[in-house]
């Protein structure tokens, strides 16, 4: 065949398709799952720890060290296969093996994650699971005792999931241990491959449903702030048509408002996305378990109905809140600025009108100090000129007094042209 060219990042996408498998888990067995999250801008995390963390489990139990860049590992830690992914904001860590204690959901389960290196991780604990995989017996109803003794009644989930191929059980609490329990019932003959579904579907519920829940301390400290810069909002918006408030003063504090919800909004608009990408994954993972009632216990979509969707009304009305102040202060903002503007306006407007007054005067004052610069100019003028005509009058027989009135107008019509002329000279 011709060779063609390929993008180079081609073969790469396809094998990210098939990179993270689900678990192959086999009954009986059990399994510990752990998150582990940096607490503040996880997403921009050094990820290099998040390795350096991953070997330091490795080394412990002798296993081969992935490359430097992985995101994903799989491998054997004495009895237990691992299962480590990287996430935008979190990593988690999967170890199953075959067998199940006699102790139900025994803490030494889950010391496959030493204490010391789970307190040593670049980040905190997010979640902690403990799966315990049996037998469904023929008598589904012998394991109600079994449910009823290891979960809180009041908030027990028990399902049928994948068209009645497993039971799962939960309370969705965390035990002593620090550990939240799940029970797993297979039917005799579900494959390896149909439980390490279920259990991939169990722990990525409980992660991203975690996840999706710190939006909710979130919505909480930011509808707490919100109470208080509310009526200090609408107090501003009603000082706008309050002329004994001045609208500068007004303004400014608006800016100051409008500039602590944007920074809200900022700090926010992260986490809220994530909440609402979070739940979206949460309701698609509850959904694919297609599960059924089992005895008339309750399922989780009931669960997660009148336990879970109320938080994140909560963080959406929060979210929907920021926004809409923010639009508000942006279109008090706006209206205020533009009141300024117009009153703006008409000062520079009584402004030009004063200065108008101020030039007709100036000119009427330039007119008279014009008139009576011509008469003090033609008197001297004239007292000049009437010694150069006076012994030419005296020849003619005229007096001094007649020769000067004679010269007067024309002394006094010479003087003011000369003066028009300079004042046209000087304005061009």
């Amino acid at each position: 065949m011709t060779p063609i060219d390929d993008h180079p990042l081609r073969y790469a996408l396809v094998n990210e398709l098939h990179a993270r498998p689900f678990p192959s888990v086999g009954v009986p067995a059990h399994v510990v799952y752990l998150a582990i999250k940096e607490p503040f801008d996880a997403a921009n995390r050094d990820r290099a720890k998040d390795h350096t963390h991953l070997c330091n489990l490795l080394t412990r139990y002798g296993a081969a060290i992935p490359p430097a860049d992985v995101t994903h590992y799989s491998g054997e830690i004495g009895r237990h296969t691992l299962k480590w992914d990287s996430h935008t904001e979190f990593t988690t860590f999967l170890a199953y093996a075959p067998g199940i204690s006699a102790r139900p959901f025994d803490p030494a389960e889950a010391e496959v994650f030493p204490t010391d290196w789970i307190q040593s991780a670049p980040g905190r604990r997010l979640a902690a699971v403990s799966i315990r995989i049996d037998e469904l017996p023929e008598d589904t109803e012998a394991i109600l005792p079994l449910i009823d003794s290891w979960f809180v009644p009041e908030s027990l989930v028990c399902t049928w999931v994948l068209e009645e191929t497993a039971v799962i059980a939960t309370d969705f609490r965390i035990d002593p241990a620090g550990q939240m329990r799940f029970a797993v019932f297979a039917k005799p003959g579900t494959g390896q491959g149909r439980i390490g579904r279920i259990v991939q579907r169990i722990c990525e519920l409980e992660t991203y449903r975690a996840m999706s829940m710190l939006g909710l301390g979130r919505a909480r400290a930011l509808t707490q702030t919100l109470n208080a810069l509310d009526p200090e909002l609408t107090n501003l918006v009603a000082l706008m048509n309050d002329d004994a408030h001045p609208a500068e003063d007004t303004l400014h504090r608006l800016l100051e408002v409008s500039t602590e919800l944007e920074s809200l909004a900022v700090t926010n608009t992260f986490r809220f996305s994530a909440t609402a990408a979070y739940e979206a994954i949460v309701n698609e993972r509850v959904e694919v378990l297609r599960e059924s009632r089992f005895h008339g216990r309750q399922k989780f979509s009931e669960f997660m109905n009148r336990r879970y969707d109320p938080a994140m009304r909560t963080v959406k009305s929060a979210e929907v809140r920021l926004n809409a102040m923010v639009e508000r202060a942006a279109r008090a903002g706006e209206l205020l600025r533009t009141r300024v503007d117009v009153a703006r306006q008409a000062q520079n407007q009584k402004l030009l009108e004063s200065m108008d007054r101020r030039s007709d005067l100036q000119l009427q004052l330039q007119r008279t100090v014009e008139g009576l610069s011509v008469v003090a100019i033609s008197y001297y003028a004239v007292s000049l000129a009437g010694y150069a005509v006076y012994p030419i009058a005296k020849e003619l027989g005229l007096s001094k007094e007649m020769a000067v009135a004679g010269l007067t107008p024309f002394v006094v019509a010479i003087v003011w042209l000369a003066l028009r002329r300079i004042r046209n000279g000087v304005g061009h």
